[in-house]
């Protein structure tokens, strides 16, 4: 489904290949986000290396196995591509000037060009040959339709009073920026052109799945470690409410790639 797919797999293996050696070296010496951030913070960014540890070897496996035939490899390094912007992405805005910031630069900006060329680089003419389920793609639509309808209206309502006080928050800021800017649209988009069987959508929802379970399983993650590793209080709703999103983010990717035929239609 993608042409150029050399230069896409060298795209993925730089990005992958750097947030390896970053996210290791968070994981082994969490210390270096030590007063970059609220302590209540860290949890988080811990759970957010130990996921992006293992996105990085996937992508590299998948790099080094990629074959123009395997569609539903690209759609995941895609996915995960979207995952390495936002993560590091929150990791430059956020401004964790540590000893390793201009590789997350780096990460960022590579994960984003994937995207694009990967994106650009797409058989146009094997698009329409993509056939989903009505079931799943109905499913697969309401769900990505669902995350804007929930994240828009709690977003915006944290914000608004930050506005009316002009306060700048310390942490956090970046999902703002993000999610409203880039990831929401991304799903309405997506879903709308799912709808209208379109075939860059049918293509792109997937890869969407892959992005939201991958963005939103560390959450929970970072919940669960909060007690034992930094003997902080759980948020069990806060836990609950990821987990169970991140999940069926994974149900829709696994049921949509086992049931959607790719043709290769030319």
């Amino acid at each position: 489904m993608l042409n150029q797919l050399e230069t896409n797999r060298i795209l993925w293996s730089l990005a992958a290949g750097l947030t390896l050696v970053a996210a290791v070296a968070g994981v082994v010496n969490p210390a270096i986000y030590h007063g970059l951030v609220d302590e209540p913070v860290l949890p988080g960014i811990l759970s957010q290396d130990i996921i992006s540890v293992v996105a990085a070897l996937v992508v590299l496996m998948l790099a080094a196995r990629a074959t123009e035939a395997g569609i539903v490899g690209q759609i995941i390094a895609l996915g995960i591509m979207g995952y390495l912007f936002y993560a590091y992405g929150v990791y430059v805005i956020e401004r964790l000037y540590n000893g390793w910031y201009l590789v997350y630069m780096a990460i960022f900006a590579l994960a984003f060009w994937a995207m694009v060329y990967g994106l650009a680089s797409l058989r146009r003419e094997r698009l329409g040959g993509i056939l989903v389920p009505r079931g799943i793609r109905i499913a697969s639509v309401a769900y990505l339709f669902f995350n804007p309808l929930v994240f828009y209206p709690l977003w915006i309502s944290q914000l608004l009073p930050l506005m009316r006080t002009g306060e700048q928050i310390r942490n956090y800021y970046s999902i703002y920026i993000l999610d409203l800017c880039f990831i929401m649209p991304a799903f309405i988009m997506a879903g709308a052109m799912a709808a209208r069987k379109r075939g860059l959508g049918l293509f792109v929802t997937p890869a969407l799945f892959v992005w939201g379970f991958t963005l939103l399983f560390p959450l929970a993650l970072g919940e669960w470690l909060k007690p034992s590793v930094y003997g902080l209080p759980i948020d069990m709703g806060g836990m609950m409410l990821y987990l169970i999103l991140s999940l069926v983010f994974a149900a829709l990717t696994w049921v949509y790639v086992r049931t959607a035929t790719f043709s290769a239609r030319k």
